[in-house]
């Protein structure tokens, strides 16, 4: 018997757990979102361009050191989930959100996250070496990618946030 209510109540925790998570999520308010972003390292450290402009103009291994290893990685990790946030808020507030914009958002997020998740367990595991700096620089090309895109966004729909998105990242 104890078998056949374990499971239930286990799965009956999870999912309150997950529902009280979800309208947490929902309630945030856009300035909430914002002070999440980590801005003690900046994107704009990986590129000569602007995040209106799209792309790296660096080498793995000169991104490597501009983004200072690991603690770069951990703060394009938290951001990425920061900015599929955001995004999901623009979709929900704001009807006129390109839906594949949105995929495109979870896309890249999940890609960030893996490539370093990746590069952090190299890291761990051993000495900075191409590998590493490989999965670092495909992380970092498409998180300047999808701040770019996240920057016109906001610009098409609510300009007047833009600068404390751009002041943030």
């Amino acid at each position: 018997m104890i078998f056949i209510l374990l499971p239930i109540a286990a799965s009956t925790v999870y999912l309150g757990s997950w529902r009280v998570g979800v309208r947490r999520r929902n309630a945030q308010s856009w300035d909430a979102l914002l002070a999440r972003l980590r801005p003690e390292w900046s994107a704009r450290a990986l590129s000569d361009r602007s995040l209106w402009k799209e792309g790296l103009c660096a080498t793995p291994e000169d991104i490597w050191q501009r983004m200072e290893g690991p603690r770069g990685l951990c703060v394009m990790y938290q951001n990425a989930g920061v900015m599929m946030e955001m995004a999901d808020y623009a979709a929900r507030n704001c009807r006129s959100v390109d839906r594949e914009l949105l995929a495109a958002f979870t896309r890249d997020v999940m890609h960030i996250r893996v490539c370093v998740l990746i590069a952090l367990g190299q890291y761990a595991f051993g000495q900075v070496n191409e590998s590493i700096s490989a999965h670092a620089f495909h992380a970092a090309s498409i998180y300047v990618d999808m701040a770019a895109r996240m920057t016109q966004l906001l610009q098409d729909r609510a300009a007047a946030i833009v600068p404390d998105f751009v002041a943030a990242l």
